[in-house]
């Protein structure tokens, strides 16, 4: 019913007569040598992967140069990589070598920590687990001569084992038009009974496969609604759809109380952590699966998870029937849990049955990025053009602090590829597009990319430069979510009244920034309405580091206003 988890890597590939080649293409050379029944493993065989209670593995050296996924400290969960966790645990150096696995029955709540260069993850249930330990006698270090020496048969991993991934399939990473990250809080409660949450499990699993989740994809985490909210994994345990379809399946019923709102209040305030592997500027989404309707008052959860920026989307199943109704708490229980009541949020399935064909339009809801309004502030959702006078009058002194009050106002924004997005335009006569919108990916790089601006130097022709700016930063790019700041230091040598309309027509709000010989009145015609709060003058560069503050909490003012 549901795929094994990622076993593409059980054994590294043997290479007749040179060694053993690694996931990374090398070879090692010469023989592995091997004790009685050990067989050697890639850095990435899971413990998952291993037949048989006790093995003794080889493990290749140099295993830190991949990244491997460990669960757990001490008591592995066996999802984890073997060569990593023997690592972590510190029976195995980096030059590689043999550890004795052990497997156990799983466990709860693995622990996290940092030892020996490996970061372990913390992981709620697994069900099963592994210990380590060093072999008795050690082998040979690794020869230098090449050898032909035959493994033994179980040694020889199968066909299907060394199978490679296609490169498409590698490469995709998950669905980069949806890099959202996803609590799922489905019902765990005697009302909806096994037979229904196996169901539910089901689409679950089905709506995670049409998310494409991937580690440049939608990150999916998961917790349980019963007497108690149980967390089972994060955003960061799994990013491989094989590995999370396996998790899911995994799940165990709970049984209890239909206690909604503690679960949304958990997840509101748990979940969402960078600990737990939220990704900055990424919009949070909580889906909350109900069978019937809730034990409890939602509406403390709901509340605290939309000031917390969560979009909350309540899937509702089998909802009450015209002689249950009565029964029902609180008949607004949807509306009062949901991030916007405006039915875009809350999504009714008749029955466990009929899921399937629902999973598409509900895939549809979660990837719709400028929908998710409770997720968008004005640090993660704005589009800022910078318009630089590079003017003979400026001077390179002064324009490297234009630059600087630049980059201070970039600092206080979320610049992601699903967050704010900065670009910069520099003028004089002529224009240049020094870097667009979708040119630069984090608030680094846009800094980075503002202090190597070259000064042009020549005369002042500002309304041109507004009007290259709306057409060459704003083109592709959404209304009321677009802000300008002008910043020049003279008279403008053609209209600037003109441009500047035409440019808040289309959705630009223009902020005029003003400094030695700027006249009030070129500025003020520039500025959006109301002119005074979007004009700002100084008599020094070094008084533009003063408007920071101010200019972001205009934009955020304005954004507010109009969302």
């Amino acid at each position: 019913m549901f795929p094994r988890p990622d076993v593409g890597h059980r054994g590294p590939h043997l290479e007749p007569g040179l060694g053993v080649r690694h996931k990374s293409g090398c070879l090692v050379p010469g023989p592995l040598p091997m004790g009685p029944g050990a067989f050697p493993v890639a850095c990435e065989t899971r413990g998952t992967d291993l037949k048989g209670d006790d093995v003794v593995v080889l493990c290749p050296p140099d295993c830190t140069q991949f990244r491997m996924s460990v669960f757990g400290t001490g008591l592995y969960a066996a999802i984890s990589s073997v060569c990593g966790a023997a690592v972590h645990r510190g029976v195995l150096k980096l030059s590689g070598g043999p550890v004795r696995v052990h497997k156990l029955q799983g466990r709860h709540n693995y622990v996290s920590s940092y030892a020996n260069g490996i970061q372990s993850q913390a992981l709620s249930r697994w069900s099963a687990s592994f210990s380590l330990s060093k072999t008795v006698s050690d082998p040979l270090e690794l020869a230098s001569e090449t050898s032909t020496t035959a493994l033994p048969a179980a040694a020889q991993p199968s066909k299907k084992a060394v199978k490679k991934t296609s490169v498409r399939k590698a490469l995709t990473g998950g669905n980069r038009d949806c890099q959202i990250d996803v609590a799922v809080v489905i019902d765990s409660s005697s009302n909806i009974g096994q037979r229904r949450f196996n169901l539910q499990k089901n689409f679950v699993a089905k709506l995670v496969a049409a998310l494409r989740v991937g580690p440049f994809g939608p990150h999916v985490g998961l917790i349980q609604a019963s007497d108690t909210p149980r967390t089972e994994f994060l955003l960061a345990n799994f990013t491989h759809p094989k590995q999370m379809l396996f998790a899911i399946r995994e799940l165990s019923y709970l049984g209890g109380e239909t206690n909604t709102g503690k679960a949304i209040m958990h997840t509101a305030e748990t979940f969402f952590t960078q600990a737990n592997g939220v990704r900055r500027g990424h919009p949070r989404v909580m889906i909350v699966v109900i069978d019937g309707w809730p034990s409890d008052d939602v509406e403390q959860g709901a509340m605290l998870a939309r000031e917390s920026g969560i979009n909350v989307f309540m899937v509702s199943v089998a909802k009450p029937s015209a002689e249950e109704f009565s029964t029902v708490q609180d008949k607004d229980f949807i509306k009062k849990a949901v991030c916007k009541d405006n039915s875009f949020f809350s999504y009714s399935i008749p029955s466990w049955f009929s899921t399937t064909k629902h999973v598409r339009v509900l895939n549809s809801r979660l990837c719709s990025l400028d929908d998710l309004l409770c997720s968008k502030n004005c640090y993660n959702s704005v589009n800022i053009g910078f318009l630089i006078d590079g003017s003979s009058s400026v001077g390179q002194g002064n324009f490297q602090l234009v630059l600087d009050f630049l980059a201070g106002i970039t600092r206080s924004f979320d610049v992601s590829d699903v967050g704010t997005r900065i670009g910069a335009v520099q003028f004089t006569y002529d224009q240049r597009l020094e870097f667009g919108l979708f040119d630069h990916h984090s608030k680094e790089e846009v800094i980075n990319a503002l202090q190597k601006i070259s000064y042009m130097s020549g005369g002042t022709s500002t309304g041109s430069a507004i009007s290259f700016a709306t057409q060459s930063l704003f083109r592709d790019t959404r209304r009321s979510h677009n802000f300008l700041i002008v910043v020049t230091d003279g008279q403008s040598y053609d209209d600037v009244r003109g441009p500047a309309t035409a440019a808040q027509k289309q959705g630009i709000t223009i902020f005029s920034v003003g400094v030695a010989w700027a006249p009030l009145s070129d500025l003020r015609s520039m500025s959006s309405e109301p002119r005074d709060s979007h004009t700002f003058f100084t008599r020094e560069f070094s008084g533009l580091a003063e408007f920071v503050p101010l200019l972001v909490r205009g934009i955020c003012r304005d954004f507010t206003e109009n969302n």
